[in-house]
């Protein structure tokens, strides 16, 4: 079989960050690197879980809930992958990114969509301070991030 394209990423030198994996007509898919690959740190999953349901909910009510197309983490634990229509720019890509970051380490109350077991399938693995604690340190990593450094990285 034919190897997919985010295998053929060199996972040895990718950092933390946001890239844009591929395009694929009027859908971008962005990969919000949360964690530097095979270092020995992964997102908890009760963490990750949550960050899951605060960063839908909050892009799926933001203005651009109609170019939003899917919020979803990785299976390695290392981030999230981020799809949308092409209708908004990279640069408002970034920026919903970085609100949503801000949302996440500020939110506090009940997890949208984590009330009962009619809502999610695993309502019970939240994790609230891990959620915000993984927004927190994005938020440093994409302070300075721009559009030019979606890219990933090559080896030299």
């Amino acid at each position: 079989m034919k190897q997919i394209a985010s295998f053929c990423i060199d996972h040895d030198i990718l950092m933390p960050g946001m890239y844009v994996s591929r395009v694929d007509g009027d859908v971008i898919t962005y990969d919000i690197r949360m964690v530097r690959p095979n270092c020995g740190v992964y997102l908890e999953n009760g963490a990750m879980h949550t960050v899951e349901h605060l960063f839908a909910t909050y892009v799926r009510n933001s203005p651009e809930t109609d170019a939003i197309v899917y919020v979803g983490p990785m299976g390695c634990r290392t981030g999230f992958y981020f799809l949308t229509r092409d209708s908004i720019s990279r640069q408002r890509a970034l920026d919903l990114v970085r609100e949503t970051m801000d949302f996440i380490a500020g939110y506090e109350g009940a997890i949208p969509g984590a009330q009962c077991s009619a809502e999610c399938g695993n309502y019970l693995e939240h994790d609230l301070p891990g959620a915000r604690k993984i927004a927190e340190n994005m938020k440093q990593v994409l302070k300075n991030w721009r559009v030019e450094d979606m890219i990933y990285p090559v080896k030299k």
